[in-house]
């Protein structure tokens, strides 16, 4: 019975054996070593990938939703330019995540909060001024109601901005750093096995995305959701701190959020935010090895 168990819980890609005249793209994928994810995560990527939701209803829903954002945009013109229910949107988002959405893109969607706190806390930790962080830990769906999707933004374009104007005044910059300190860098505590499996969990990350970005414009103030928008080039930035702190800007090369100084369309923006959260994973998973590498060199 256990075994029936877990072979039930692996995904589709995995229970098909292989067939040389038509093969998995999606066990390719997880075969595949030349990004740095590990197994677990990558196969709850591919397995919420792999799904009816994202093939047959994610075409559908991002026209529909890059029109809305279009037309939520001429309504903003009317709209009072400071009205905002961040708090009904922040409901919103979780209870649709809770009732309609995949467990391993929820599971994916919490990861990414605990991530982005230890990577922002790995370059403070490892910068020669001192920076304030103020990390966002989410351990349930039900977290998320406290406007946190706002206050990651926030967060993001906080942390710049005090590690800039901290660096400026000391005259000092970002180098790297011989032994760094990987103290904060570890696997999120938060389990697939947690997450919600009702009947209408079947919505796939991507497709999930583009459903709330509309939304997500919506209930913000114009300059809350273009700095949202806005935000995810700093892949770019983060990026380049981290890898001035290891030496290391070969690590650069699967980044697709780049170039800051030149802002993108909102219409794109739940696209960038799939591959801003692929690229959180991509870089926490090379410091996760780093870690493990420097902790077997000075055993």
């Amino acid at each position: 019975m256990d075994n029936v168990e877990k072979t039930e819980k692996l995904p589709k890609f995995l229970q098909t054996e292989f067939d040389p005249r038509d093969p998995s793209p999606w066990l390719a994928l997880y075969l595949d070593q030349s990004t740095p994810l590990p197994d677990h995560v990558k196969k709850a990527w591919l397995a919420d990938s792999e799904t009816p939701s994202r093939q047959f209803l994610l075409p559908f829903v991002r026209p529909i939703a890059r029109t809305l954002i279009v037309l939520i945009q001429i309504v903003k013109v009317v709209v009072p330019r400071n009205w905002a229910a961040s708090k009904l949107l922040h409901w919103i988002l979780a209870t649709g995540l809770k009732y309609f959405v995949r467990p391993e893109a929820n599971w994916l969607v919490l990861r990414h909060f605990h991530m982005g706190a230890q990577i922002l806390e790995f370059i403070a930790a490892n910068s020669p001024v001192t920076v304030e962080t103020s990390p966002l830990k989410p351990m349930n769906l039900d977290d998320l109601k406290d406007e946190l999707f706002l206050k990651h933004d926030l967060n993001l374009f906080n942390f710049v901005i005090r590690l800039g104007k901290s660096l400026r005044e000391a005259n000092k910059k970002l180098a790297p750093v011989v032994h760094p300190d990987f103290s904060m860098i570890k696997e999120p505590e938060i389990t697939l096995d947690s997450m919600p499996r009702g009947k209408l969990n079947g919505i796939d990350l991507q497709t999930a995305i583009e459903m709330f970005t509309p939304t997500y414009q919506l209930f913000l103030t114009d300059n809350d959701f273009w700095r949202a928008s806005n935000s995810l080039q700093l892949d770019e930035t983060i990026g380049l701190y981290v890898a001035t702190i290891l030496n290391s800007p070969q690590h650069l090369v699967l980044l697709n959020n780049k170039h800051p100084l030149v802002p993108m369309s909102t219409l794109r923006a739940g696209y960038r935010l799939v591959l801003h959260g692929l690229s959180t994973e991509m870089l926490h998973a090379l410091l996760m090895d780093l870690k493990q590498q420097h902790m077997h060199q000075n055993a």
